[in-house]
């Protein structure tokens, strides 16, 4: 089954939480009871996201963490990135040469053009979209067609 880690779900939603308090900075264990995740998890992820830059870490009394750009400009592909690495269905899509079949491999074109397909559909949804007021608004997501081209 495909499915994002546990840790990248979390950190979309210490991301939506500290959307929603924007712009005061909060704590680690603040966002995580907000988020209801464990204090060093939430210390964990917290640490990801400050090293790829989507939120802003302060020391001191009126320190914590806050979004680092805004909502509108973090797609759910950053986030992703950020906590799992490049976006990409198979090892060969994303490290030219890390397998020593591609030089016959007959699946590998299609494992690109769905691995572009699930970037493109992260990068149309932004942390924004992921806030409860936007929740009852629908996504569009566009299918590609059999014969649509490879970017």
């Amino acid at each position: 089954m495909l499915r994002i880690a546990r840790l990248t779900d979390y950190a979309a939603l210490l991301l939506a939480r500290m959307a929603e308090s924007r712009p005061e900075a909060r704590s680690a264990a603040a966002l995580a009871a907000l988020a209801g995740i464990e204090a060093p998890t939430a210390a964990k992820v917290l640490k990801t996201l400050a090293q790829a830059g989507l939120v802003a870490s302060r020391r001191g009394a009126a320190g914590g963490y806050r979004l680092a750009r805004d909502p509108s400009s973090i797609t759910m592909a950053d986030v992703v990135a950020a906590m799992e690495g490049p976006i990409g269905m198979t090892e060969c899509v994303v490290h030219e040469g890390a397998c020593g079949h591609e030089g016959q491999c007959r699946t590998r074109a299609n494992w690109r053009r769905i691995s572009v397909a699930i970037e493109a559909a992260l990068r149309a949804v932004t942390l924004a979209d992921m806030l409860p007021r936007t929740a009852s608004r629908r996504i569009p997501v566009r299918m590609l067609s059999a014969d649509a081209g490879e970017a």
